[in-house]
C-alpha cells in the first residue's frame, strides 16, 4: 500500500480540473457542448495518444452492450473513446483520487455519464463481483504495478470465461542500459517498475490467459514523439497538452522516454491475452 500511495502521489496535482477547463476556455471551447474528442490532446495520456487508443480498440473485437474495464483509467481518455465511438459501457479504476474525480467531470461534460464511470480503487483489489466485464484493457500503467502478476490475476477473476485483456505498455528492450529518470510515470526507480514482455507473457499465462497477439510498436512510437513533442516542449506549447500533467518536468520526461525507446532500453509493445476457459468436472 505505500508503493500505491506512492505511486498516487506522482500523478496528483492539485486544482488539475480548474486548470483543464480554463484552458479550454482560453481555445474558444463552451463546455457546455464539448465531444470526446475535443479533450484527446490532453486525456490520451500515452505514447501514440488518439491513435495508440484506436489501434488498441482495433484488436479488441468490440461492439455496442459490452462491458470494459479500463485498469489505471486517468482522466478518462480511453474510457470516454470507447463509449463514444463503440457503444461500450466502461467502469474505470485508478488510484490517484484527483484523477477519478477529474473523469468524472470531463465525463459529464461530453455527456457520456451514462456509458462510463469511475471509482478510486486498487488494480490489486477489484472492487467487482467474478466475470463481470467482458473486456479488459491497460494502457501505459505496468510501469507503475509492482505486483503485475497480483493484478492480472484480478483482472482475470473479473472478466468473463474467454474475455479478452488487452495491453499497451511500455516495457524493458533488449538493449543493455540503465533508466534515465525522470520519466512521465516516475521521478525515479521507486515507483517504476519496468518489466519485458516474457515477463509479461509469462504472468499473464500463469494468471489464466493465453497470448493472442503480441506487437511491438518501436517506430510508431518514435515518429509520434519526433511529430509531437516540438510542441509539447516549446517554450510557448499548446494551451491544452499532456503537460498540464507532467508539469514543469515535461521536457525532460518526453526526451528521456525517446531517447531510451531509440536505444531499445524501452519498448512500447501492445499485448492481447484471452481467457482460458476452466475445465468443470
Amino acid at each position: 500500500m505505500a508503493t500505491e500511495a506512492k505511486v498516487a502521489g506522482h500523478y496528483r496535482r492539485g486544482q488539475l480540473e480548474e486548470t483543464i477547463l480554463r484552458a479550454m476556455a482560453q481555445m474558444g471551447k463552451d463546455t457546455a457542448h464539448l465531444v470526446a474528442a475535443d479533450l484527446a490532446p490532453i486525456d490520451e495520456f500515452h505514447v501514440g495518444g488518439f491513435e495508440a487508443t484506436q489501434a488498441v480498440a482495433a484488436h479488441m473485437d468490440l461492439r455496442p452492450g459490452l462491458r470494459l474495464l479500463d485498469v489505471g483509467s486517468g482522466i478518462g481518455g480511453p474510457a470516454r473513446y470507447f463509449a463514444a465511438e463503440h457503444g461500450c459501457h466502461v467502469t474505470g479504476i485508478d488510484l490517484t483520487e484527483e484523477f477519478v474525480q477529474v473523469a468524472k467531470s470531463l465525463t459529464r461534460l461530453v455527456k457520456l455519464d451514462h456509458l462510463v464511470e469511475f471509482r478510486q480503487a486498487s488494480a490489486l483489489q477489484l472492487p467487482f463481483a467474478g466475470e463481470t466485464f467482458d473486456r479488459a484493457y491497460m494502457i501505459h500503467v505496468g510501469m507503475n504495478l509492482a505486483d503485475k502478476a497480483g493484478v492480472f490475476g484480478e483482472v482475470r477473476r473479473v472478466l468473463k470465461a474467454v474475455g479478452v485483456f488487452a495491453l499497451f505498455e511500455i516495457m524493458r528492450g533488449s538493449a543493455k542500459g540503465a533508466m534515465r529518470y525522470p520519466v512521465p510515470w516516475a521521478l525515479s526507480e521507486e515507483t517504476s517498475f519496468v518489466s519485458d514482455a516474457k515477463d509479461y507473457r509469462k504472468m499473464l499465462e500463469q494468471a489464466g490467459f493465453r497470448i493472442l497477439q503480441e506487437r511491438n510498436r518501436r517506430e510508431f512510437a518514435i515518429e509520434f514523439m519526433n511529430r509531437t513533442m516540438p510542441r509539447t516542449t516549446a517554450s510557448a506549447p499548446p494551451v491544452l497538452g499532456v503537460q498540464l500533467l507532467m508539469g514543469d518536468k515535461t521536457g525532460e520526461m518526453l526526451k528521456n522516454t525517446l531517447t531510451m525507446i531509440e536505444e531499445g532500453v524501452l519498448e512500447p509493445v501492445e499485448l492481447y491475452a484471452e481467457g482460458v476457459q476452466q475445465r468443470t468436472s
